[in-house]
């Protein structure tokens, strides 16, 4: 029976992921959702754009919101910012971190890889929006699932 994605990182790397999420959304007023879904039908960006609107993502006071976005099954990923972040990070910021989460992926360090991409991000969003003395959490922490 194959793995669905809601179980494809145990209870344990959850908690993992969450955790990397807080820590990378300390000092900063950007927001970082993960979002595991199954498959992932047509092109990536699309699905994860899509996604990325769904959830609420572009409903931030500062448009500083980042999904990254997982496929298990179609073994596709992507990384998506709103317009805030977009227009400070490096063009290649993104295309950099999905090459070191895909060196990760290809070891099947799965947690490490996404563990590794929040960080980066979570970097990259103190630099440009350092946290607020009125800053609050916009969006949960929890990973999200598509359905199964």
């Amino acid at each position: 029976m194959a793995i669905l994605a809601r179980d494809f990182f145990s209870k344990e790397e959850q908690e993992d992921i969450k955790q990397s999420i807080m820590n990378a959304e300390l000092d900063t007023s950007g927001e970082i959702r993960v979002h595991i879904e199954n498959v992932c039908a047509g092109e990536v960006l699309d699905r994860a754009a899509y996604v990325f609107k769904k959830i609420g993502m572009s409903r931030t006071k500062l448009r500083n919101g980042v999904l990254i976005y997982l496929a298990i099954k179609n073994r596709k990923f992507a990384i998506i910012g709103d317009k805030g972040i977009h227009q400070k990070v490096p063009e290649n910021f993104w295309d950099d971190i999905k090459q070191t989460m895909l060196n990760y992926f290809r070891q099947e360090e799965f947690c490490e890889g996404l563990c590794y991409a929040i960080t980066a991000t979570g970097e990259q969003l103190k630099k440009h929006f350092p946290f607020q003395k009125d800053d609050v959490n916009e969006l949960p922490d929890d990973i999200s699932f598509g359905k199964d």
